[in-house]
């Protein structure tokens, strides 16, 4: 490690190795590019706790084209991260997303969301009551309005795959990891100078990439900002089926969707069993540290409501459950992604509310765009920048989960 590099990015997980591949891989970019990381094996990173799914099913345009590319980035994973003649594989299940509408309210975001993703030519249908049972037999449906399916372009994939890919990429063309923790910003002025490390090293830093994940707000701080950004806790659950509905879809080779009940439950395959997850009745900011899971939230909120959509899933047995965090954005939920409007060299890749993995691409891509051009090229973020904070005027999205 040396003692002053052009770009020295804050945290190694998916988004801080994003931005170290697409700066690494730019060849208009000259400069040398640290990523401090204070747990490379990543036990607890959102990143490798996530669900890892990607989806093109969003109320905002922006969103919905940082989803395009992502999914783009993850169909040629393996040739655009290739090193050494290894191309990592992402094991990518196109099974799309099925979001289910039973309200009046609910009915009428899906349909307008809907004409947000299919201006940006997102592969995405509305279906009424009969199309939905046609589709998939096993649900009970007569409840529910409206359906809106994603027919390709969105799925699941490998978690740290892809944050592997990226980190492997970046190390390869020359960026640098290392192990340690940054506990003090120097500022001279409207400008960052240098980083701390917890192991004593000082070094220089032209440009700093706040890429902190749930602790984004800390290394804010540590720089005198200010940032929405807070740990919220999720609670992921694996069960079995005593007789798995897997298979009996209609389409898509009967393979079964990522399916969003009215009741904000989740529940995808994941292997030969599935993998679920709701919204938490008590959703606070959890403690950095606080990884346990919330066991009542499979009796009280997953399993009845899964339940009462299918009878496949009234017989069944959970397997496994873990917790991790979302960097959640609580001002709008979408991520904040620019410079600071004073301290310029201080850029934020923050609070993506559940949403990173698939929106690491375009990340990547638009912060080194912005710290090679001065500008975005590929695709302009500039409204979900931080200036937005500073003035509180939330961007809002609607289909958050």
């Amino acid at each position: 490690m040396k003692d002053s590099y052009d770009v020295v990015i804050v945290g190694g997980a998916v988004i801080g190795s994003a931005c170290a591949c697409y700066l690494a891989a730019n060849p208009d970019f000259t400069g040398s590019v640290l990523v401090v990381e204070m747990d490379p094996s990543y036990a607890r990173a959102s990143t490798s706790l996530s669900a890892s799914s990607i989806r093109t099913q969003f109320s905002n345009p922006i969103n919905v084209k940082i989803s395009q590319y992502g999914g783009e980035v993850i169909r040629n994973f393996g040739a655009l991260m290739e090193v050494d003649g290894h191309r990592p594989s992402l094991n990518f299940h196109a099974s799309g997303y099925l979001f289910l509408a039973r309200t009046p309210e609910q009915v009428e975001t899906l349909r307008e969301n809907h004409l947000a993703q299919t201006g940006c030519g997102a592969d995405v249908v509305l279906w009424e009551r009969d199309e939905l049972a046609r589709a998939f037999p096993h649900l009970r449906v007569e409840d529910i309005e409206l359906a809106s399916y994603g027919r390709s372009g969105e799925g699941w994939f490998d978690n740290t795959g892809l944050m592997m890919g990226f980190r492997n990429k970046a190390r390869a063309l020359g960026a640098e990891f290392v192990r340690d923790r940054v506990v003090e910003i120097g500022r001279s002025g409207n400008a960052v100078t240098s980083v701390t490390l917890a192991s004593g090293a000082r070094v220089q830093a032209g440009t700093l990439v706040n890429a902190s994940g749930p602790r984004a707000a800390q290394t804010a701080r540590m720089a005198g900002l200010d940032l929405p950004v807070e740990p919220r806790k999720r609670t992921l659950f694996v069960f079995d089926c005593a007789r798995s509905p897997e298979g009996s879809a209609a389409i898509n080779g009967g393979r079964l969707p990522l399916m969003i009940d009215p009741t904000g439950v989740h529940c995808r395959p994941e292997g030969k069993y599935f993998l679920c997850g709701g919204v938490p009745a008590d959703d606070r900011a959890a403690d950095w540290d606080d990884f346990e899971p919330v066991h009542e939230e499979w009796e009280e909120i997953c399993w009845p409501a899964l339940a009462e959509r299918s009878e496949a899933f009234e017989a069944v047995k959970l397997l496994r459950f873990w917790a991790g965090h979302y960097a959640f954005n609580v001002l709008d939920h979408n991520l904040i992604l620019g410079r600071h409007p004073e301290v310029q060299n201080f850029i934020f890749a923050n609070g993506f509310s559940g949403h990173g993995l698939q929106q690491s691409p375009a990340t990547g891509r638009g912060v080194s765009e912005l710290i090679t051009y001065g500008e975005f090229r590929s695709l302009d973020l500039s409204a979900v920048g931080y200036e937005r904070v500073v003035e509180n005027r939330p961007f809002r999205e609607r289909a958050v989960i």
